[in-house]
């Protein structure tokens, strides 16, 4: 595996391997590597010659400045997971390799009612952050093949919303979430939970599986005055485990928007917190 930290290193490399016929597959991440994103690396590599990874926790996203802070740093161990993984290529900037010019006064995108709901409604300006380093990446990696996990559901639309605004042929991939055996998503998160809220936490994936065993709702798509009786128990499951619930949503898969009666597809989200750790979750309903 070959290190880079800075971008203009970077970016050679990568132009002489396009040259010589290789197909690019790129997964980015915060770090804090789990089974997660190992999984992304190997679908990557089944599909593209070339896998590159970037581990880069990107300040602009983050909307409350102490999540930033506290985030799992844990380098030396990813480094490891990656190359026993076989990944060819990581990428490791620091932010003034990645914001030259700083952090303040960035380009905004049009990402429409994806800004307004569930995660964009919760944490303001998250998805401008996400939109800001994913396009530096991806003009600098430019992939062929691009791997990210579906239990960032609304993050995979937002990312899929920029390579269409941008006009990138860049071929998206939503990869399935892997769970731990108690069910809990995987996340780099998880590491912040001490053992009674990490035991705690195994409630979100109940309540997911209440709602998509339940049917599929066609009202009320999150908490309000009268939630349907999925929805409703699923709150129940939350508080009763201790969780301070920011959403669960039953939405249209496509869209996001309040699932109606007569969509062809629906998706439960949850976002709540186990102490001062925000989880949030998903699962495609039948």
């Amino acid at each position: 595996m070959i290190l880079f930290k800075k971008t203009g290193d970077l970016n050679r490399y990568l132009d002489q391997q396009r040259s010589s016929g290789a197909t690019i597959g790129f997964v980015p991440t915060l770090g804090a590597l789990h089974a997660g994103h190992i999984s992304l690396i190997d679908i990557s590599k089944k599909t593209a010659t070339l896998t590159v990874c970037s581990i880069f926790v990107n300040p602009t996203q983050f909307n409350d400045p102490k999540d930033f802070q506290k985030y799992p740093v844990t380098i030396e161990k990813d480094i490891i997971l990656l190359e026993n993984a076989g990944v060819e290529v990581l990428f490791l900037p620091e932010v003034g390799e990645m914001y030259p010019d700083g952090t303040k006064n960035l380009e905004t995108y049009d990402l429409g009612h994806l800004e307004t709901l569930l995660e964009g409604k919760y944490r303001p300006g998250h998805f401008q952050g996400v939109c800001q380093v994913m396009r530096r990446l991806l003009q600098l990696v430019k992939p062929d093949e691009l791997f990210m996990g579906q239990k960032d559901y609304q993050q995979c639309m937002v990312v899929k919303r920029l390579i269409h605004l941008m006009g990138w042929t860049i071929n998206f991939h939503s990869c399935p979430i892997l769970r731990e055996a108690d069910g809990l998503a995987m996340s780099s998160r998880n590491v912040r939970l001490n053992p009674d809220e990490r035991q705690r936490a195994t409630a979100i994936y109940k309540a997911l599986l209440f709602i998509a065993n339940a049917g599929s709702p066609t009202t009320t798509p999150s908490i309000g005055p009268s939630p349907n009786a999925s929805v409703s128990h699923a709150q129940k499951i939350l508080e009763d485990a201790q969780f301070k619930i920011d959403y669960i949503a039953i939405a249209d898969t496509e869209t996001l928007e309040p699932l109606d009666p007569g969509s062809p597809g629906a998706v439960a989200l949850i976002a709540a917190f186990q102490g001062e750790v925000r989880l949030i979750d998903n699962m495609i309903l039948p």
